[in-house]
């Protein structure tokens, strides 16, 4: 699984680092002690990363960019918002008292209409290549924001979203997005089998350590190594009360109704949690945009559970907890999915896959909240001014993050090929007037 081709650990080898391990006879509070003694220090100052991912593919002109009027414009109504002269779907209403705090990028521009290419496409800022298999942008951020004594995941995909399917690409496994199914609740992958205590979890990862350290493999130094590291991480976790931070507690519970209490509002709340903790790139999935029938009654319901509805609520609350926590300065947030729509409707009254324009929101970190950039024409089939691609869209979210992405700082990353890595392409170009 690891690519460990051989591994040549003799019987004595193994017997003197068994009997060498003095540590192994302590009892389990000593070992707890020792564990608490060695804890890392918490990110501190540090930016933070959250993807509200739309798997599906939004249907961003009857969400961001309505058309009243138009042809195209649907059945919702444009209300007004916390940002002056910016209008959102009516169906938006908590969103749009947070408009203040978020911009919405009405200009995108992207070439992939099929669900699995647009979803590499923007998660990684690049099409698929059957030579070089790029990072996602969560990954990207881990790699380099994540502190080297940070003992939580430092990419978390909650749901499943478009992150956890493009991977960490060549930066390797240590920055792959560590998946969560069921936010609130202690993952299956850390949480101890039955009748395990965390005396003997910590014996395990001290026994584990000490035969690790003598494997010889015929493995490239960098895969032993990330092997070593995602272990050892995760038997650290394992046994650290930092795990809790998955688990809701009655506080948390109480603001569950502000959320929505729904999969994507409890993801939403986990990842305030988790980059309030120290986590570094966290992405929270809502799927079933791929309305390609019945749009308007998918999107809102009387009953509050279309996916506008369920949207609003979680979005909304993340943005509010966030900035009410002095904690939205730090954290980049970004809503996208695959493409967008078309403007025209079909016979289904539904719309169908449209990546020649659509719209993407932003906000926190160095983000200037409270505006529009681009526009698209009348009917929302075209750009009309101000053309935005996946890489500009990259550059601004890096620059959000306190990070440079021109080449001259980031030509260390090399791909797979032993080429330098530029993370938004050689020339990138951010979007000034979102991000100085």
């Amino acid at each position: 699984m690891w690519g460990i081709e051989s591994l040549r650990p003799t019987r004595r080898h193994f017997l003197k680092h068994v009997a060498g391990m003095s540590a192994l006879t302590l009892t389990g509070s000593h070992f707890m002690s020792a564990l608490a003694k060695d804890a890392p220090v918490l990110k501190k100052n540090g930016k933070s990363l959250i993807i509200l991912w739309m798997s599906g593919g939004p249907s961003t002109i009857d969400l961001w960019d309505l058309k009243p009027g138009a042809p195209t414009g649907g059945q919702f109504k444009p209300i007004a918002t916390s940002a002056s002269g910016v209008q959102i779907s009516e169906h938006l209403p908590s969103v749009a008292k947070q408009m203040k705090n978020l911009a919405i990028i009405r200009s995108l521009t992207t070439t992939e209409g099929d669900h699995n290419r647009g979803t590499y496409l923007m998660n990684t800022g690049r099409s698929p290549n059957p030579v070089v298999q790029f990072p996602s942008i969560g990954s990207m951020a881990a790699r380099i924001l994540s502190p080297k004594d940070l003992d939580l995941p430092a990419f978390i995909s909650v749901g499943g979203g478009g992150g956890d399917r493009t991977g960490a690409g060549f930066l390797g496994m240590t920055y792959a997005p560590f998946t969560v199914q069921n936010p609130g609740m202690l993952p299956e992958n850390i949480a101890a089998p039955q009748g395990v205590g965390d005396a003997r979890q910590i014996r395990r990862k001290q026994l584990f350590g000490s035969i690790e350290s003598e494997l010889k493999t015929n493995t490239q130094t960098d895969a032993v190594k990330a092997h070593n590291d995602i272990y050892t991480k995760a038997f650290s976790l394992a046994v650290s009360d930092r795990r809790n931070v998955f688990q809701f507690d009655q506080k948390d519970n109480a603001l569950l109704p502000k959320y929505g209490n729904n999969n994507f509002g409890k993801g939403c709340l986990l990842a305030r949690k988790l980059v309030e903790a120290g986590a570094v790139a966290v992405e929270v999935d809502l799927g079933g945009w791929d309305n390609h029938q019945n749009i308007f009654n998918a999107l809102h319901t009387t009953q509050g559970t279309g996916r506008a509805d369920t949207l609003d609520k979680g979005m909304a609350a993340l943005v509010e907890d966030l900035s009410d926590r002095k904690m939205l300065k730090d954290t980049v947030i970004v809503w996208m999915g695959e493409f967008g729509r078309t403007p025209r409707i079909n016979q289904n009254t539904g719309r169908d896959h449209f990546p020649r324009v659509w719209s993407v929101v932003v906000g926190g970190g160095s983000i200037k909240g409270g505006q529009v950039y681009g526009s698209t024409d009348a009917t929302g089939e075209a750009p009309k001014d101000n053309p935005v691609t996946t890489l500009n869209l990259f550059a601004t979210i890096y620059k959000a993050l306190g990070i440079d992405p021109t080449p001259e700082t980031n030509a260390s990353i090399r791909d797979n090929l032993g080429r330098p890595y530029y993370m938004a392409g050689d020339k990138p170009k951010w979007i000034k007037e979102l991000v100085g």
